[in-house]
């Protein structure tokens, strides 16, 4: 039996995991575990599951909504009065740019949705997903501060159509193996093409937004049925959309600000840690 309690938690979990590169998926798993519901979920719990990640992803959406504006052309214009036409950017991020970022991903999900559904998400598979996703964010890392890698992009709009087809193609790993963090690849693999800390993660929390609403937008669909026949308490939901929501939304404004101040070593740590958790209280 769902109860608020649950509600709660999973809502925080949500929010807290949803955009860092430590792995939601694999947090949802072991959180699920915890809270007694072993290997058979109720198909209630999967539709909030749904519904407290679209929640996530609205807390996103308002932290980018300026850029998001830019993007699809409603943003401001920008005048040269009492500045140089050099002054203004010659480049902008762009739909183009959003495109490659999301297209390779979206599209290796839905040829191998059926494999993904049916076997991904064991508990083997994610734990040596955290694992080697974290050593390759460390690896990224190193070769990062080495100087070895030329930075080229400091921010968003800096990124050339290369650099995002290349971090799109690289996001195909998370697509296919739950549990290696869709954030942590792209953050990771934008600094070994190039791009600042900084710009890496707000193109991974930016691209976030299309790749999470048409994987949410396929979920709601093939569980409509939840929401048509009433199984699943609206208070229920209620609660865990506001808890994720509130949480995503602060955990993204903070990373953001203490960026460069929090390495992705550290998340490889904790993704370890994470690990064992997994191996002691799962997989034993």
């Amino acid at each position: 039996m769902l109860d608020w309690f649950d509600s709660i938690i999973l809502g925080i979990v949500e929010g807290l995991t949803e955009f860092l590169p430590v792995s939601s998926t694999g947090h949802m798993i072991l959180t699920n575990k915890l809270l007694g519901y072993g290997d058979n979920i109720p198909e209630q719990l999967k539709t909030f599951e749904i519904v407290i990640q679209f929640a996530a992803i609205l807390a996103i959406a308002i932290v980018y909504r300026d850029k998001i504006f830019q993007v699809l052309g409603f943003g401001r214009k920008e005048t040269v009065k009492g500045l140089s036409v050099d002054a203004l950017p010659t480049r902008r991020l762009n739909l183009i740019h959003v495109l490659l970022g999301i297209v390779p991903p979206l599209v290796a999900a839905f040829l191998f949705r059926d494999y993904i559904k049916g076997g991904g998400f064991n508990y083997v598979p994610v734990l040596w997903a955290l694992v080697v996703g974290g050593i390759y964010m460390w690896i990224s890392e190193v070769l990062y501060d080495s100087g070895k890698i030329k930075r080229t992009a400091e921010t968003m709009d800096d990124i050339t159509y290369k650099q995002a087809l290349i971090i799109g193609f690289i996001q195909c790993v998370s697509a296919l193996w739950p549990g290696f963090s869709r954030s942590g690849s792209t953050i990771a693999g934008g600094m070994l093409t190039g791009l600042s800390y900084r710009a890496s993660a707000d193109f991974s929390f930016f691209i976030a937004i299309p790749i999470m609403t048409a994987a949410t937008g396929y979920e709601l669909l093939t569980n409509i049925d939840q929401f048509r026949s009433g199984a699943i308490d609206v208070g229920f939901l209620v609660t865990g959309f506001i808890v994720s929501f509130v949480v995503a939304w602060i955990v993204v404004v903070a990373f953001l600000k203490v960026l460069q101040k929090v390495k992705l070593k550290y998340f490889a740590w904790y993704r370890f840690a994470l690990a064992a958790i997994f191996y002691l209280f799962i997989l034993r």
